[in-house]
């Protein structure tokens, strides 16, 4: 018997090891594309122009070290053994951490927050703070109010940076592989010729990404696998052949007698240097498609010696070559009768690099959008059996067009390295200040310990940071630009989302408004479901009184439908509608609140409906089959029956099992005094006062009580009534909103709601998309918000 259990284990643990090499593997082309094809560009753009390769070797030597340290502390230490940790749910990147600490200190400026979110399993905390031994530094970043928007406005810096490096990684990757033909052509021809290959690699692999990457997937680790062994090779043969002692050069001494002769020079060439870690932050951002394990293994066992090998080789041989008819490039290192196989290789990888960069663009754009701080896009997946693969349009065609922009336009690979080098840079110091947040407030260790992460690691990023904002004149200014250019869209539309859901909040109207419609107001109900969209998780829509006000009709079914992010990365699949009724079971209304995480894929408006309409009926067994356990105990039908209640209860309708929620704040609190947006934060809709888990399982036989054979009936009915209404058509009842701000309101407010938002709620796509609602089944009523 032991014998037997202990061949399982190792069977097991084969297994296990196995998938995680394989998982490793698959790594390699998604998330170390751009960092593995950084040598064709580092020395490049070092020596472009504040130093120069002299015959003492000392220039080569300090920026071989400095290499070698930067890699080893930033991805290395920094990434593979800190930050990956800092995982949420298995997802990494900006906003998962940014989602880690709203989970764990009130800071979030997410609108319709609810206490019932966090009875997600998604949410869980892993080490839940106790009141009493809160931290100073989380109770003070809780009071003040200004610290959430600087929280948020330092999270929309790292996201332009990212979407700036998706613009900047295709332009330099490409244009620095395709470089290498200069060394096969006359200067007039590779004048002529590098830049038009390279705007015609580039639109190919724009013109793609509508296909997705599922199909050519498959390729993506095998090129970089290829390429990482064609570098560590090239690197070998360099250091065995030109300058075997170049290993001397990774002492830190080399730095400092580095400085020490090249002075200002040496610390503005530091903006090249930095380049060698361009990529890293993919570890982090793809964590949630692989295994912390499977990025560790790959990169320190494979990525990091292979890199480090092709940095030294080229060292080597530069270390030799001191007067080259050719500037300083990956390509004079490479032997000449293999220079073209070389080249094709980097190519590949580099569109392999540059696919995995734009990919990433659009994922953290779609997170943008999900939170409400990106103007709505069309997403549009890829792959249905690959979860996460996304490809946006408009995007798309925009990063093209800027990248193409961006070739022509600098023609040199100094700029470009210059603006990717700043907007990499912003990233990382980024993740550092997020990451030192998450040791306190949800790993709770002291304070000096994030600090000296902070220190450390931020010092050395400000180190290279200041030395790419001295290159601002020489390209870095575009990043900049680029950032300050989308955090004033992603901000503005933020803030006019905040204020507009402030308006609906103060303008709901009552239950007893909505009870109250019938004949005698000549208020008709007509055959089908009306879905009437809403930000609101209680009360009644002002969109929907306007609509009943100038349509005097509504729909026998009604059901009010909040779409709503949570702050978790995915919702699971049981738990991610919550269902309830409002008014009583005669009234055939419902509400329905649809939670999706920042990273989940929304469905399409035809299995939404099917799947709506299913969890509706489910929700009404699990009501009255509550109705009769409640009636069987007291036989007072009106004191007990649970499905009289006008808004205070609510269920998760899960694939199996409902989990009760009971609302514990009164609606009228819910509305009270509401004046900035920061004071959405303190509101919260909807309490858990009790949860318990039931089957659905009535049994019909055993109702032989004549309340519980009612019961039965009026269950039958209400079903049914539901699946006629189903089969009478489903009507989508959005509003179509125009803000402008309140009289007295400030210039900047002013420029900021009536031309900033409006202009972009215009030239947007607009909620029926986001939503995908069909056209023929669309109902907009007009809305002015004056907020």
């Amino acid at each position: 018997m032991d014998l037997e259990c202990g061949k399982h284990r190792d069977t097991s643990k084969k297994d296990s090891w196995k998938t995680l090499f394989l998982l490793a593997y698959q790594s390699l082309g998604v998330v170390y594309g751009d960092l593995s094809t950084s040598p064709l560009y580092v020395y490049k753009s070092t020596f472009a122009d504040d130093i120069q390769h002299s015959d003492t070797n000392e220039e080569i030597y300090g920026v071989l070290s400095f290499v070698f340290w930067t890699i080893t502390l930033i991805p290395l230490f920094k990434y593979v053994f800190v930050v990956l940790r800092a995982d949420d749910n298995g997802e990494g990147g900006t906003f998962a951490l940014y989602s880690l600490i709203c989970r764990h200190a009130k800071v979030s400026l997410i609108p319709n927050r609810q206490v019932a979110d966090e009875a997600l399993s998604t949410y869980k905390l892993e080490h839940p703070p106790e009141k009493k031994n809160s931290s100073r530094v989380k109770m003070y970043l809780e009071k003040q109010k200004v610290l959430h928007t600087a929280l948020l406005i330092l999270v929309l810096l790292g996201t332009c940076m990212v979407i700036g490096d998706g613009l900047l990684t295709p332009a330099i990757s490409v244009f620095s592989a395709v470089s290498g033909l200069e060394l096969s052509m006359s200067a007039d021809h590779h004048q002529y010729a590098v830049i038009p290959i390279t705007c015609f690699v580039l639109v190919c692999l724009f013109a793609l990404q509508h296909y997705g990457t599922h199909r050519v997937g498959f390729l993506f680790a095998p090129v970089v696998l290829t390429w990482l062994l064609c570098i560590s090779g090239l690197g070998l043969y360099n250091i065995m052949h030109w300058n075997p002692h170049v290993y001397q050069a990774l002492s830190p001494y080399y730095m400092f007698k580095f400085l020490k002769k090249t002075r200002k020079g040496g610390w503005m060439s530091l903006g090249g240097i930095l380049l060698c870690i361009t990529g890293s932050e993919a570890m982090f951002a793809d964590l949630g498609h692989f295994s912390y394990a499977a990025i560790q293994i790959a990169f320190t066992f494979l990525v990091y010696p292979a890199l480090i090998l092709a940095y030294m080789g080229q060292a080597a041989y530069l270390s030799r070559h001191h007067h080259t008819s050719y500037e300083i490039s990956f390509y004079v290192s490479v032997p000449e009768n293999v220079r073209w196989p070389v080249l094709i290789i980097a190519i590949l990888a580099s569109v392999v690099g540059s696919q995995a960069i734009i990919s990433g663009t659009f994922s953290i754009i779609n997170q943008s959008q999900s939170l409400g701080c990106f103007p709505r896009v069309k997403v549009i997946h890829t792959s249905e059996e690959i979860h996460g693969q996304i490809y946006i349009p408009e995007i798309n065609w925009m990063l093209m067009i800027l990248c193409i922009a961006v070739t022509v336009g600098f023609r040199d690979v100094k700029h470009m390295g210059n603006a990717s080098g700043l907007a990499v840079m912003t990233v990382m110091l980024v993740t550092t200040c997020l990451t030192s947040m998450v040791i306190i407030l949800c790993w709770h260790k002291p304070p000096i310990v994030a600090l000296c992460f902070l220190f450390f690691f931020g010092s050395v990023e400000l180190l290279y940071f200041s030395a790419s904002l001295t290159k601002f004149r020489e390209g870095a200014w575009l990043p900049i630009l680029l950032a300050l250019f989308l955090m004033t869209i992603m901000f503005v539309w933020h803030y006019a989302t905040n204020k507009k859901y402030e308006y609906d909040l103060h303008n709901k109207v009552s239950l007893e408004w909505l009870l109250a419609l019938g004949p005698s107001l000549g208020i008709a109900r007509v055959p089908g479901i009306g879905l009437v969209f809403t930000d609101l998780t209680s009360g009644i829509p002002a969109n929907f009184s306007r609509f009943v006000t100038n349509l005097p009709a509504f729909h026998r079914v009604l059901v009010f439908v909040c779409v709503k992010s949570v702050p978790v990365p995915h919702v699971p699949l049981a738990e991610r509608y919550l269902v309830g009724r409002v008014g009583p079971a005669a009234h055939r209304s419902y509400r329905c609140i649809v939670r999706y995480g920042y990273r989940d894929v929304h469905q399409d408006v035809d299995s939404f409906e099917a799947e709506l309409v299913k969890k509706l009926a489910d929700f009404i067994r699990y009501d009255w089959y509550q109705t009769a356990r409640h009636t069987s105990s007291c036989m007072d039908e009106e004191a007990c029956g649970s499905n009289e209640s006008s808004e205070c209860r609510f269920a998760v309708i899960g694939t199996t099992m409902a989990y009760e929620m009971e609302e514990t704040v009164e609606v009228a609190s819910v509305s009270a005094g509401l004046s900035t947006v920061e004071s959405v934060n303190d509101v919260i809709e909807m309490g858990v006062a009790e949860r318990r888990r039931v089957r659905f399982a009535i049994d019909d036989e055993s109702e032989t009580d004549e309340v519980e054979r009612d019961v039965h009936v009026q269950l039958q009915e209400e079903v049914e009534d539901l699946l006629a209404a189903q089969q009478a058509g489903t009507a989508f009842i959005l509003g179509h909103s125009h803000v402008r701000a309140k009289q007295g309101s400030s210039l900047l407010r002013r420029l900021a709601i009536n031309f900033g938002y409006n202009f972009l709620r215009r030239n947007c796509r607009g909620p029926d998309v986001a939503l995908k609602v069909p056209p023929v089944s669309l109902l907009e009523v007009g809305m002015v918000y004056v907020v």
